[in-house]
């Protein structure tokens, strides 16, 4: 009898150790070979796993690949959020933010995750999209909300502040991001960079939507 997943099948593990240790052994294969290189035979053999136990946990490759990609967007993203939640000025707050979600994309493990997704969106849109959600989106959304507070307390007049979240994100990482994606860059860029793509972001975002001189 074949060792074949079942697509319907929800994986059903309960070993929290096992799975994991599933994810480690999927996390050196995927670095080593790519997703589409990687087989489930190599994983199994990274993690010390028969195939049918591999199953039981996660139903096929691409149901392990998001596994391990939402593990470590939680992992990296859980501090970029907080940011929006210490109080203080707007500037600062969302220099914090910006400067902390900037360190992120722009790091060699995001960047991989960025590349490999872009490589299979064309034939699996649906992972292309839940990575969108869970990252580039879930950001905006935050960022969002934090700009309707501001606006509510006069800080800013935005007409429309999930546009505005979108524009700040991306003026943050203005060249810096393209670069590190398609190889120019190999290593996150330093802080003093970073830092400095951040404040002008901020410089023509309070041009285009401030009420006070920030």
């Amino acid at each position: 009898m074949m060792d074949t997943p079942n697509p319907k099948r929800h994986a059903a593990g309960t070993n929290p150790a096992l799975r994991q240790r599933i994810l480690d052994g999927a996390a050196d294969v995927f670095m080593e070979r790519g997703f589409d290189a990687a087989g489930v035979n190599d994983i199994c053999r990274a993690a010390d796993v028969s195939k049918s136990t591999l199953y039981v946990y996660f139903a096929h490759k691409e149901d392990l690949f998001e596994a391990l990609v939402e593990q470590k967007r939680d992992l990296k993203f859980g501090a970029v959020e907080q940011a929006l939640t210490m109080g203080g000025p707007a500037d600062t707050v969302l220099a914090e933010f910006l400067l902390r979600m900037v360190r992120v994309v722009c790091s060699p493990e995001v960047i991989r995750a960025q590349r490999t997704i872009i490589g299979i969106a064309e034939r699996m849109p649906e992972l292309g999209a839940r990575f969108y959600a869970g990252g580039a989106a879930r950001a905006q959304n935050l960022l969002r909300g934090y700009l309707e507070g501001q606006v509510a307390q006069g800080r800013f007049a935005i007409p429309d502040p999930g546009h505005a979240a979108y524009q700040l994100i991306e003026l943050s990482s203005a060249g810096l991001l393209r670069q590190c994606l398609y190889g120019v860059r190999t290593q996150t860029p330093p802080d003093v960079e970073l830092q400095a793509s951040v404040a002008s972001a901020l410089v023509m975002f309070n041009s285009a939507y401030g009420t006070r001189t920030p």
